[in-house]
């Protein structure tokens, strides 16, 4: 993706630590994120490769791009999904969320086909911590070029609680 992390290995996703996400609770007060939309088939993405491509040259040209990568979807339609790029700052032209609240996070590895086990194993998760969750949102930590480079195909669920 056009040397978007070029201290990366791969040049494009850095290598993915699960440590700070998986178990965590997550506590964000006005995160700023670039919001976006992707059409689907059934969940699977038409247009993700288009829609992150023009994303980044936005942020990028307007000096945005966040400290920590994370980049999710809320898989909110068979059609498409409504997708949030961390930025460091607002970023002209685009459409921008604040994300507030706390959410609890857990990760999963292996193919993306699992989506809907791990969703179901998130709600079980958060519910015996005593929450019921209020949103389920997907963390793709790697494309999956990176993904078969690195070896680990990481996926992190945030679930909103509060």
């Amino acid at each position: 993706m056009d040397k978007l992390y070029e201290n990366s290995e791969t040049g494009c996703c850095p290598r993915f630590d699960p440590a700070p996400w998986d178990g965590k609770e997550l506590i964000w007060q006005d995160r700023l994120f670039l919001k976006d939309r992707v059409r689907s088939i059934f969940h699977i993405p038409m247009n993700f490769d288009k829609v992150m491509i023009r994303n980044m040259e936005k942020i990028k040209s307007a000096g945005a791009l966040a400290s920590e990568p994370l980049m999710f979807t809320d898989e909110n339609s068979l059609w498409g999904a409504d997708v949030y790029i961390a930025v460091g700052k607002v970023v002209p032209g685009a459409s921008i969320e604040r994300m507030s609240g706390t959410f609890l996070s857990k990760v999963f590895e292996g193919p993306y086909k699992d989506a809907g086990k791990w969703a179901k194993e998130m709600d079980k998760y958060v519910r015996s911590k005593g929450n019921d969750p209020k949103k389920i949102y997907f963390f793709y930590t790697t494309c999956p070029k990176c993904a078969e480079y690195y070896g680990k195909n990481y996926t992190v669920l945030l679930a909103k609680i509060k």
